[in-house]
């Protein structure tokens, strides 16, 4: 069955906060719930490092926060990695890499319409971190095979705990790194770009979820990857993406839930801002949508609402952010009430 859309709310893990109650307080707070993330707590939170446990070569130095890659410790620890890879405790996520995903796993989520998890892709985690020559993973042939595979066991082995708190989980990618994808100075040839990505979403087995906030080839992620997931920055990005109108439609109609990133977080970003003005820019993509004969009724049933994208520098700490979420829920609360949703 397809996920649930009607406008629910959910978000994106990465938080500010210091307070894991707090941190709580909001994540549990939307339609659909999501265990957070706390770099400012401690480097193993930050994205890339929260997803490293394990990987071979990786060397990860909280007291400096840095995160790289021997080319000499990876060959060294293959035979090693050989032997663990089929078992379920080495791809885990266990403290110190989350201080509170344990917990969210221990409380009743059975309420919820659905919730989910998050993991750094491959394609982002391969391109930021490089060997000692400077070159990206992604670039190696003989670590990015293993970074796939290696990436899809994270997910999976998320995805089965996730889904003993709620039937309806799934795990989406964190993949700021599809932004520059095709650009040609990667160096990563697109052909093989598009074959290694639905390989890897071949290997999950939940729910397929993209985020990212960025502005990439979304006829890539709309009609190659067969998605069932697009978590977007549509405050910032919408005016383009809209513009795919063939790729929305097909993508709905096989039932395909699009995340709209609609409230910012950023302070400078969301001060301007009112209900008003959020919910006109909202219903002035799907106008335009309706326009290329996308029926409102379709995109509202696929839709969910979220923060425009994760936040770290507000000087206010986590006020900003909780901010957004309230200006989000109250838009989700009257286009409910405006389009009778459930």
């Amino acid at each position: 069955m397809p996920l649930p859309g009607g406008c629910r709310t959910t978000g994106m893990g990465i938080l500010p906060h210091t307070d894991p109650e707090e941190a709580f307080r909001l994540t549990l707070s939307v339609d659909i719930p999501f265990w957070p993330q706390l770099p400012h707590v401690s480097f193993y939170e930050d994205m890339y490092a929260q997803a490293s446990a394990h990987f071979p070569g990786i060397e990860l130095d909280p007291e400096r926060q840095r995160l790289s890659f021997s080319s000499e410790r990876f060959y060294a620890e293959l035979g090693d990695y050989a032997a663990i890879m089929e078992e379920e405790a080495p791809f885990r996520l266990a403290p110190p890499y989350s201080t509170v995903y344990r917990d969210f796993l221990a409380r009743d989520l059975t309420a919820y319409a659905a919730v989910h998890g998050q993991c750094i892709g491959p394609v982002s985690f391969g391109l930021k971190i490089c060997d000692e020559e400077k070159k990206p993973l992604i670039y190696r042939d003989d670590a990015r095979e293993i970074l796939f595979d290696f990436m899809a066991r994270k997910v999976n082995v998320q995805f089965r705990e996730l889904r003993q708190a709620n039937p309806d989980a799934f795990v989406w990618m964190d993949e700021p790194g599809l932004e520059m994808l095709f650009a040609s100075y990667t160096g990563y040839p697109s052909e093989q770009a598009v074959a290694d990505y639905r390989a890897f979403l071949d290997r999950l087995e939940g729910p397929r979820g993209v985020h990212l906030c960025g502005n990439p080839d979304w006829s890539f992620l709309l009609r190659d990857l067969s998605l069932d997931v697009l978590s977007a920055d549509t405050h910032g990005n919408g005016y383009i993406l809209t513009r795919y109108s063939r790729e929305i439609r097909d993508f709905l109609e096989r039932g395909g839930i699009i995340s709209w990133g609609i409230t910012p977080t950023l302070t400078e970003e969301l001060d301007p801002e009112t209900e008003d003005s959020l919910l006109t820019r909202l219903e002035g993509f799907w106008e335009h949508l309706g326009t290329q004969g996308i029926d409102r009724e379709l995109i509202l049933d696929r839709a969910w609402l979220a923060p425009a994208k994760c936040c770290l520098v507000n000087l206010d700490g986590g006020t900003t952010v909780e901010r957004s979420y309230a200006l989000l829920r109250r838009l989700s609360h009257r286009l409910r009430e405006r389009h009778a949703l459930e």
